[in-house]
């Protein structure tokens, strides 16, 4: 059954609320990898893994929507053979914003990313990870388990 806050996110995904719209114009201004306090979804950070406790770390990540672009070719070819347009990339966006967000923290170990909010531009994603080496998290049983499976 989808919780409450989960309905509510996606009621204003569907009505294109004013409410997260204001929040994404604030985002669009920060930087592209930005260190929040806590998650926007919190229901959904939980089942990923998510405690409010040191050594959790919360990352929303912004990447560029749309397909790859290559470089026109210099010599000529009928335009349908440029190989110019309908290339698509082998990852989804999700998981380019998770791989940048550990080259940026290369201590960490991921437990898991979350969708936000997409406008015409960008994509936006909430990514969760643990210090595995924090005191915290070294002897919590549970969160060393859940990192002892992961090899990033």
């Amino acid at each position: 059954m989808i919780s409450h806050q989960d309905q509510t996110w996606l009621k204003m995904w569907q009505e294109n609320s004013p409410e997260l719209r204001a929040k994404a114009v604030e985002w669009r201004k920060q930087n592209a990898l930005t260190r929040i306090d806590r998650p926007s979804r919190i229901q959904k950070a939980r089942r990923l893994g998510y405690k409010a406790k040191q050594g959790i770390v919360v990352v929303r990540m912004r990447v560029g929507r749309g397909n790859m672009r290559k470089k026109r070719p210099v010599a000529g070819r009928r335009p349908k053979h440029l190989g110019v347009t309908r290339i698509k990339p082998d990852v989804s966006m999700q998981q380019v914003a998770e791989r940048r967000v550990l080259e940026r923290f290369p201590n960490m170990r991921l437990l898991g990313s979350y969708y936000l909010y997409k406008d015409g531009i960008y994509l936006w994603y909430e990514i969760i990870m643990a210090d595995p080496s924090h005191p915290r998290i070294s002897k919590d049983k549970e969160m060393r388990g859940k990192i002892a499976g992961l090899k990033n």
